[in-house]
Formats: C-alpha cells, structure tokens, sequence
C-alpha cells in the first residue's frame, strides 16, 4: 500500500509521546505522525481538524481517559491504538473488539505487528463497527460479541450463540449452535483469558472451551458432552467435578 498512514499520537506523558514518534519514524516509514497531544480534550480537535487514519492512545490520563476520548469519536473514521502501562481488564475488550493494543514499554514486535494491522483495516465501515462494539463491551463487565478475524475482515458474533471452542495449535476453532465453523489464528489461551470472568463458559478440557448453555447432555461413562448441535466434547478427569459442580448451580 503506498498510502502513508497519518496517525495521532495521545498521551499525557512527553517521553512516551516523543518515544512512540521515534520508533514509528525509525521502524515504520509508512506511518505519519501529523500531531501529538497531552489532554483529551485537545485530541479531540485534532482528530476532528485533521482526520488521521489512527490513533495511537493512552489509557490512564489526567482528568479524561482514552476510554472518554473514544465516546466522542462517533462517526469520527479513524481506527484506534491503544498504549497502555496497564495489562487489566481494557486489554480483554481491545483485543475482543479486534482493535489492537500494545504494553509499555513499547516492543519494537509489536510496534510493527500493530502498524502492519493497521495497513489492512482501511475499510472504514469495520472500523466504525469495531470502535462501537468497543465501546459496548466496555460498557459491560465481560464482551456480548467477539470481532474475529477472518479473510478479508471480521466476522461478529454473539458470545450467546458459540457452541464450543476447540484448540488446535496455533489456531482454534469456533463452533456454532447452528453447526458453522470458523478458524481463527488464536491460542486457547486467548480465549480462556477473554472469557475468563463469563459465567457461562468453562475450560473442561485443556483443548476443550464450552458454553455450558449448550450443553444437550453429560455421559459419565464416557466422560463426554453432547452439545446442541449434535458434537461431542471430551472431558479432562480433573475437570469432572468442577463440571458437575458447575452444572448443578447452573440447574442443569
């Protein structure tokens, strides 16, 4: 793509705004910083006056957040992201809502890694998709939808209607109550950490993640679940009892 990328620098620090300038001029050439803000409220303007393509935010700022700044991005097209000291609860939204994020201090890996996503989320339309669904899941202790990446874009699903997830590798597969597929580039770890504070899915198997609210039927001899949509998913011996435990609080 030769179309550079004007993006906006927003933190309230000015070593991490001038070191986050340093390393996108050094590593990646494509990215242009057009401004730099220390207040929201200032950014604000600018991405209203300038119209970046990104913006590479703060979290934990004095008197606004970059949660706050987001609240006034509506029907702002630019995609976001976030530069955070803080690996808590926001890291699970960003990453549901497939906006990407990255730690201080800043890994030069994932630097790129951000910068190349940024490269191929030019459709503006998914983007304002993926700012919105941030917005509700932050919204909510723990995400209604996932934002998973697929060929081409993103594909948003409600939590309420997966089956099951299965582990394979570096990638995992997400089953439906309709009996669909998708394959996404994830670790199970990924999802386990996502979905860690959802009530209503449990990590029976160490390849093996469940919505108990599909759950047909449970055969001890086999130590195997039967689902809504007819598959079968085996359970680890020492998740047994957490899993009957789990069932009967749940009245199922």
């Amino acid at each position: 793509m030769n179309k550079r990328i004007r993006t906006i620098i927003v933190d309230d620090e000015e070593r991490a705004r001038r070191v986050l300038e340093n390393l996108l001029v050094k590593y990646c050439p494509d990215v242009e910083v057009v401004a730099t803000c220390s207040l929201v409220p200032e950014a604000v303007e600018k991405i209203q006056l300038l119209k970046p393509d990104a913006v590479f935010l703060d979290i934990e700022m004095p008197e606004y957040s970059g949660f706050e700044l987001l609240e006034q991005l509506e029907g702002v097209e630019c995609d976001v992201v976030f530069v955070t000291a803080y690996n808590q609860y926001a890291i699970r939204a960003f990453e549901v809502s497939a906006i990407d994020y990255i730690l201080k201090p800043i890994s030069i890996e994932k630097l790129e890694l951000a910068v190349n996503k940024l490269r191929k989320s030019y459709d503006h339309s998914q983007i304002e998709n993926r700012l919105k669904l941030l917005q509700q899941n932050l919204e909510s202790k723990t995400p209604k939808k996932l934002a998973l990446p697929i060929q081409g874009g993103f594909e948003y699903v409600k939590l309420a209607d997966i089956s099951h997830i299965n582990a394979d590798g570096s990638y995992c597969e997400i089953y439906f109550s309709n009996g669909s597929r998708i394959i996404v580039s994830k670790k199970m770890k990924f999802f386990h950490d996502l979905l860690a504070n959802e009530p209503n899915f449990f990590r029976c198997h160490r390849s093996h993640l469940v919505n108990i609210n599909q759950i047909n039927l449970y055969q001890k001899g086999t130590a195997t679940l039967l689902m809504e949509n007819e598959l079968d998913v085996n359970v680890a011996r020492d998740k047994k009892r957490e899993l009957l435990n789990l069932l009967e609080k749940q009245n199922l």
